[in-house]
């Protein structure tokens, strides 16, 4: 399979690497030679099976734009964009495009937010209050994460809570540390994601295209990682 990775940072050179890994064959665009999505012409993007973006909140929407448009099939690891979901839902349903979106790749968070969905009404009724916390690298742009922002709203769903706070810290090379704090008047209850590395973003995005290469449609990383 041919993919493409926009982003050159630590997390898409890992995404490269581990394509590789899985007998891909990549090709990398970074910033300076995709400003503005101007390398993803109609040509170029057809060269390829599925698209990866590991870039940032700004970039990202121009990327999708120019792929979508021309019916690509894009797996998109960067946050900080959905409130554009509807219109990117809107370019690849009418392109007959591919679209999987998620706030994070890894495995174990995504066990973490069934968790959360599972215990959180039973706390709740039992007098339990709910707070989260997550913890990034210093050069993580947008805070909350993503996925404190996506455990917020599984939380509140199945609880029925109206807000749920969230702390966010930015320090030293923190891969990412989520918890989820829930207390009562007499004890409390952490649930804990922690990532060593960024290496299960990486090998969850490079499965998820792989599932998506043969696909159109779109489809958020939560619904669909079982079947990975």
């Amino acid at each position: 399979m041919r993919i493409l990775v926009l982003g050159h940072g630590k997390t898409g050179k890992l995404v490269a690497e581990v394509a590789a890994e899985h007998g891909h064959s990549v090709h990398v665009l970074d910033a300076k030679e995709n400003k503005d999505a101007a390398a993803l012409t109609p040509p170029f993007i057809a060269s390829f099976d599925t698209v990866i973006d590991f870039t940032t909140p700004e970039a990202v929407v121009q990327n999708m734009r120019a792929c979508l448009a021309n019916g690509a099939r894009m797996v998109i690891g960067t946050t900080g964009w959905y409130d554009k979901l509807p219109d990117m839902r809107a370019i690849a349903e009418r392109r007959n495009a591919g679209l999987l979106y998620g706030t994070n790749y890894s495995v174990g968070v995504q066990f973490m937010l069934q968790l959360a969905a599972e215990m959180t009404p039973k706390l709740k009724a039992a007098g339990y209050t709910f707070s989260i916390s997550e913890t990034h690298h210093v050069t993580k742009l947008d805070a909350p994460s993503g996925t404190a922002l996506t455990l917020r709203d599984v939380v509140q769903r199945a609880s029925g809570l109206d807000q749920v706070p969230i702390r966010s810290v930015r320090h030293g090379e923190t891969a990412g540390l989520h918890v989820l704090e829930a207390e009562s008047h007499g004890d409390k209850l952490f649930l804990t994601h922690e990532s060593n590395s960024r290496r299960p973003f990486a090998e969850g995005a490079v499965r998820a295209a792989e599932w998506l290469s043969s696909r159109t449609g779109v489809y958020d990383f939560r619904d669909i990682f079982p079947q990975l």
